[in-house]
């Protein structure tokens, strides 16, 4: 069974700077792209940042960049994102998605083209 798992969310002040994490189990998480999407209230997910399945290729929305860090340990099977200057427009929930590319050194935030999707993780920042 595929599952994504996401922790470490919860409520945080602006200019906070917690760590999600995502553990998966279920297929050969080496091989596949990582990203992390999130939905704020009343909006549309939206793609926040992947990361290739090799080699650390890394892509981030606009709004996060030089802010958040995505990363990954293959030996773990768990990605994470490391939020930095958490703003309150970062209020959202903040789902691991995953699929396979056969190129290591790609990744996208295709919504449509993932295949796997965990549970998500709520993030609150308050001002």
């Amino acid at each position: 069974e595929v599952q994504l798992v996401e922790s470490g969310g919860g409520m945080v002040q602006d200019g906070g700077s917690p760590t999600l994490s995502c553990e998966a189990s279920g297929f050969t998480f080496g091989v596949f792209i990582m990203a992390w999407f999130r939905q704020a209230p009343g909006k549309e997910r939206e793609g926040v940042s992947c990361i290739s399945s090799s080699d650390g290729i890394t892509y981030y929305k606009d709004s996060v960049k030089g802010r958040f860090t995505i990363s990954r340990d293959n030996a773990k099977n768990t990605v994470y994102l490391q939020m930095n200057s958490l703003k309150p427009e970062d209020t959202a929930v903040y789902y691991c998605a995953s699929r396979y590319y056969s190129d290591s050194l790609f990744c996208d935030l295709d919504y449509y083209g993932m295949e796997y999707w965990g549970k998500g993780t709520l993030v609150t920042v308050s001002s």
